[in-house]
């Protein structure tokens, strides 16, 4: 099972790690788009601040990350798991996790990320600050650069498992599952449910919505589940407590796409 997840925009700070080391992250398939993104942030951020800071659209009490960006290579580095931080990341709590969830965790999270496509959970990575949303003076849109390494590289990545698709649709956009692949994705909603009027309405809420995403990433790894299909990961999803609601795709190229329904929220 490959679980795709998208990253935070707060993270911890990099530590006194030894620095990063490109050649040592997963997927080495996206090297060289890598290496395209960290040599023009660098150069962006270390050269003129105030544009750095409006290409990012970053505000001015996040000027230091301007700083922060322009020191990547030389910034320690610390396990992507310890590095991305926020709603999701505090509900999966990768570092309460026993050693087996942990190293199930290893194989089977992968975070997308701007700056670097994706990388493995147990990857060492620098703190840094750059959403895929971000339009860079010599790329373009960030997204868009990373269609094409990531449509060479995830299917090789997924292998013939299931893909757990948890990511915001900003991250989705720089990698869509076709095919037999798309086959063998499920797409998770949030949804909460609650009655007004003796009417049960359902939303989804930004905050609940990480959290029970990484609630229910943890779950899996807990427990151990090894869903080999959309429809397992349904039944396993059920198994562990959750209210899931699925309907197989016309096509079977198509990927599944699971409300989980919440009723409390915390």
């Amino acid at each position: 099972m490959l679980v795709l997840l998208p990253p935070s925009e707060g993270k911890a700070a990099s530590g006194r790690g030894a620095p990063l080391k490109p050649e040592s992250l997963s997927l080495a398939g996206l090297a060289g788009a890598r290496a395209t993104v960290l040599d023009e942030l660098v150069e962006l951020c270390a050269a003129d601040e105030e544009k750095a800071r409006e290409v990012l659209g970053l505000s001015e009490g996040l000027r230091g990350e301007v700083a922060k960006n322009a020191e990547l290579r030389t910034a320690g580095a610390r396990p992507a798991g310890e590095i991305y931080t926020g709603v999701l990341y505090d509900a999966l709590d990768l570092a309460t996790l026993d050693a087996a969830a942990k190293r199930r965790a290893a194989r089977s999270l992968l975070v997308f990320s701007g700056l670097w496509g994706a990388v493995s959970v147990a990857d060492r990575i620098p703190s840094y600050r750059c959403s895929m949303g971000v339009k860079l003076p010599g790329l373009g849109a960030l997204a868009a650069h990373w269609r094409t390494p990531m449509a060479a590289v995830l299917p090789e990545a997924a292998g013939d498992g299931l893909v757990l698709d948890l990511r915001s649709a900003a991250y989705a956009a720089a990698w869509k599952p076709k095919g037999e692949v798309a086959g063998r994705t499920a797409t998770v909603r949030v949804l909460h449910a609650r009655v007004v009027d003796g009417v049960e309405r359902r939303s989804v809420v930004s905050h609940f919505n990480k959290a029970t995403k990484g609630r229910v990433a943890r779950s899996l790894l807990t427990a151990g589940a090894a869903p080999a299909s959309p429809a397992e990961l349904v039944e396993a999803l059920r198994d562990l407590g959750y209210a899931v609601e699925a309907q197989p795709p016309a096509k079977p190229t198509a990927a599944w796409s699971l409300d989980v329904v919440v009723r409390d929220i915390h």
